[in-house]
């Protein structure tokens, strides 16, 4: 994870691909977004000073307790919105998948992930599928899609929003700090309960 300070606030974002940077806005609008790291300067940044615009509250990531407490307000938050649905969770958090598989039952869950380390293997009852491969056959199988916001600095979240909900109209939410400021600026509806 990396962390942007503008005028004060601070604005998050998870990457593989950590760098240091230092510069003016101007600066990171003119970052290369065709690398990882690069991006994750960007969305940090963004987070950042929308944070500072008060435009998007949560821009830092939940800690000690707070990440099982989330799962289980998301998980209780969608079985009230949507009822008992097929739900997709793109990006494997073990709090939030544990929650969802109990709250909706493992026959309504599936979760894909990025990580060799939980690809092919079992969580909370279920195998997580592969990312890379097996994203779009998640989003056509589910009713309701749950992303990691992570998804906008990995460089999967255009294709992932084009397939569920402009092709399929399948609503979709974000959750986690990552995507904070974009959420703001694009109307995207996230999820992230304990954020700072």
């Amino acid at each position: 994870m990396i962390e942007a300070e503008f005028r004060g606030s601070l604005g998050q974002a998870f990457t593989g691909q950590p760098q240091s940077f230092q510069g003016t806005l101007d600066d990171v609008h003119r970052l290369n977004l065709g690398s990882g790291a690069n991006r994750a300067v960007f969305v940090s940044t963004l987070n950042a000073v929308t944070s500072h615009l008060g435009m998007a509250t949560g821009t830092r990531h939940c800690r000690d307790d707070e990440p099982e407490r989330c799962g289980s307000e998301i998980a209780r938050n969608l079985l009230k919105e949507y009822g008992r649905v097929k739900v997709g969770l793109v990006g494997y958090q073990p709090a939030i998948l544990g929650n969802l598989t109990r709250a909706f039952g493992v026959e309504n869950v599936k979760c894909s992930d990025l990580s060799p380390k939980n690809i092919g293997s079992y969580k909370s009852g279920i195998r997580v599928w592969d990312g890379k491969t097996e994203t779009a056959r998640l989003i056509d199988w589910c009713e309701l899609l749950l992303v990691t916001s992570s998804a906008t600095v990995n460089d999967t979240f255009d294709d992932i929003y084009e397939r569920a909900v402009t092709s399929q109209g399948k609503p979709l939410l974000l959750f986690g700090v990552t995507g904070t400021g974009l959420a703001a600026l694009l109307g995207l509806r996230r999820i992230c309960p304990f954020g700072h």
